[in-house]
């Protein structure tokens, strides 16, 4: 909803966003709310990002993921990103968990970026392999077993609970049908899981208890509700299109909770229409911290990051693609996008771990990438 009932127009200008651009002119989306509120653009006869330097803590920053440490407990897991509500950490491991985990502040959002895990809880058993999305309720205890190399992605929440965004007129079976959601079932791996004694390591208000059984607390004999973990596929994801204006990322909406939406994107065919642009649009969202994980592909809008890389920019900060891809802004050499990346927008400010940049997974230079002269 606009904050007035006006809409007023100065000098050149676009009657529709996102295409028919003024000749010679870059546009800049001022929003709030995201994607879902007021709304300006301006025109600008340069990229909005070609600034010569950034002095101060605001600016955009990117991760090389691929380098952090291996530990055997996802909650012991390198934080990435945090604010109150939210905690983004990046899990490696290539052993399986010696003791169950538990998260009694809020949901927990897992991605796997690779590895083939089996996750364990309290309603059973299923596998989780690469490109895999699962949300595990407050409260559950599970526990993964792997033989492989492993990376995932991990989102907590404190007092909030994922859902599917509301799909509006598109119907609730657009993006995905309910009925690809995979959930943990009684199966013969659960029942002939080891018995012995275990420990539960709990997660509230980030301090950590223990909880020792004399045996294996995942021995349920049956169950039934809709608190349930699911899994998600990223190939089941069926994008939406236009092929005469690029839609905004919250059209890719995958998971939300109140702090954060998670939108996944995934291959699609570019936009044909000669005048709609074919690459993100800069915005300045300045209600919201934009977080992108880089899973596999082709990022076409983005240079020099690559798979298992994370960039997070913060609200105060125009953002958008690189300049060889603005190259291709009105013309795209490829027929379809080629990438998977998970996408996290936070209505709450996030704040980078600072002791990354010392273990040298922070690429440092990032901010200087949208200058024409860095290479």
């Amino acid at each position: 909803m606009s904050s007035f009932e006006r809409y007023w127009t100065q000098g050149r200008y676009s009657r529709q966003a996102h295409r028919d651009l003024p000749e010679g002119t870059y546009e800049r989306e001022v929003g709030r709310d995201g994607f879902d509120g007021p709304a300006s653009h301006i025109y600008h006869p340069r990229p909005p990002t070609s600034w010569e330097s950034i002095e101060g803590p605001l600016r955009p920053r990117a991760f090389d993921l691929n380098g952090i440490e291996k530990v055997s407990h996802p909650f012991s897991a390198p934080t990435i990103l945090e604010s109150e509500s939210l905690r983004l950490a990046y899990w490696q491991t290539n052993e399986s968990m010696d003791e169950l985990a538990r998260d009694a502040d809020g949901d927990v959002l897992i991605f796997v970026h690779s590895g083939e895990l089996h996750f364990f809880c309290d309603f059973g058993h299923i596998e989780v392999t690469a490109g895999e999305y699962l949300v595990i309720p407050r409260g559950t205890m599970w526990r993964f077993e792997t033989s492989t190399e492993s990376s995932v992605l991990m989102l907590q929440t404190r007092a909030m609970r994922f859902s599917v965004p509301d799909r509006g007129l598109l119907g609730r079976h657009a993006l995905y049908d309910p009925a690809v959601l995979a959930y943990p079932k009684l199966d013969e791996r659960f029942n002939e899981q080891v018995e012995r004694k275990w420990s539960v390591k709990v997660n509230r208000r980030s301090q950590t208890s223990l909880i020792h059984y004399p045996h294996n607390p995942l021995d349920a004999v049956g169950w039934k509700g809709d608190a349930v973990p699911v899994l998600l596929d990223v190939k089941d994801i069926l994008p939406v299109n236009s092929h005469r204006y690029h839609l905004p990322p919250s059209a890719h909406a995958t998971f939300e909770c109140d702090a954060a939406i998670v939108s996944t994107f995934v291959p699609r065919p570019f936009e044909t229409d000669s005048t709609a642009l074919k690459v993100p649009f800069f915005h300045s969202n300045d209600d919201i911290d934009e977080v992108i994980f880089y899973h596999a592909g082709d990022f076409f809008s983005r240079d020099s990051i690559g798979e298992g890389c994370l960039t997070y920019h913060p609200s105060g900060l125009t953002h958008g693609p690189h300049p060889k891809a603005l190259k291709r802004m009105f013309e795209q050499e490829a027929e379809h996008t080629n990438e998977y990346a998970v996408m996290i927008d936070s209505r709450e400010q996030l704040e980078p771990v600072n002791s990354l940049e010392a273990e040298g997974i922070e690429l440092t230079h990032y901010a200087d990438s949208w200058r024409t002269d860095h290479d």
